[in-house]
């Protein structure tokens, strides 16, 4: 089982997301189990306070070390973990990416604000910093959510279909083929009549040719990997 140890000084914020769909049914079946820890219960400060101006001046507020110190080395305790911050300068986080992250068992996943963490911080515990994209959001935890379900997915056992992964975009830096259902014919607009056919060997021929046409068009950088 791998676990998940959120550390964000949002804890609600998580409830809905966990709680729901595939990382709900993988937590109950024990193929993951998810924490989510309040920085502030961490906290010495008499009014919970974690964050404090930086030195050498400047906009914002930066996370103190001690709160993050403590946290982090109460839920390590003497188990191997790896720790990551969730960082706008980190490495954008791919499929590739999240399928190494399946290795750990167990994750520390610490989400920033303001301006960001004390350095000391991460120079001491960080093992590596990602991010999800080239742009800046509020805070670390909407990108700490997509880092759990990325990695979660990846997880044995957690996906009803396991074959399932094996065509997903990314999976062979060719984006996912186009994909249809009932009814054959929709107010006129037909399924392609390849995927009828029942011919396995043409069918997957032509979801080959789909997903390098739809790569080309909307993802070239790929095909250059």
């Amino acid at each position: 089982m791998t676990q998940f140890d959120i550390i964000t000084i949002f804890p609600d914020v998580f409830t809905a997301i966990f709680n729901e769909s595939i990382l709900k049914r993988a937590q109950a079946n024990k193929k993951i189990k998810i924490k989510v820890h309040n920085l502030r219960d961490y906290s010495t400060d008499k009014h919970k306070k974690v964050d404090d101006r930086p030195f050498g001046g400047g906009p914002g507020m930066v996370f103190t070390p001690q709160p993050l110190f403590d946290a982090i080395g109460k839920i390590k305790g003497r188990r191997k973990v790896h720790v990551i911050y969730m960082d706008p300068g980190g490495k954008t986080l791919v499929q590739a990416h999240a399928k190494e992250l399946t290795k750990y068992k167990n994750l520390i996943i610490i989400c920033g604000h303001y301006e960001g963490i004390d350095e000391r911080v991460r120079e001491e515990f960080v093992d590596e910093s990602i991010s999800i994209g080239d742009y800046i959001l509020t805070g670390g935890e909407l990108p700490a959510m997509v880092l759990v379900d990325a990695v979660s997915r990846l997880l044995p056992g957690v996906l009803g279909e396991p074959d399932s992964l094996l065509d997903e975009s990314f999976s062979i830096n060719l984006l996912e083929y186009p994909t249809y259902t009932r009814p054959a014919d929709f107010r006129g607009i037909k399924v392609p009549a390849v995927l009828l056919s029942g011919n396995h060997l043409a069918i997957k021929k032509w979801q080959k040719a789909e997903s390098l046409k739809r790569t080309k068009k909307f993802r070239p950088d790929l095909l250059k990997e």
